[in-house]
């Protein structure tokens, strides 16, 4: 799974001289966390190998009200439960990827 993840980041890297920011690059950009360009770029390239451009902007806004993947989190919508379920892989995927 991981060679498989660093392969597929790396065909991202390669075929993509100049990534344009995506919503979760953005938001993590203007979040009040501290964290570096680098890595809201690397969040960036994982969402996009894991996350429609729908969940991208539906989870970038958990960036400004973390009480909205909360409430999606408890909630019942079995729609919501499927994000919850694609933006859990997306964080896995995301922390081991990006982690220093």
């Amino acid at each position: 799974m991981i060679n498989r993840l660093m392969i597929a980041a790396a065909a991202v890297v390669l075929t993509t001289p100049f990534a344009v920011a995506g919503p979760i690059d953005s938001a993590c950009v203007r979040s009040e966390r501290s964290a570096s360009r680098q890595l809201c770029g690397c969040i960036q390239q994982v969402a996009d190998m894991t996350l429609s451009r729908s969940d991208q902007r539906r989870a970038a806004r958990f960036f400004s009200d973390a009480d909205q993947a909360q409430e999606v989190r408890m909630s019942k919508s079995s729609a919501d439960n499927a994000f919850w379920d694609r933006y859990k892989n997306f964080a896995a995927t995301a922390e081991a990827y990006c982690a220093n």
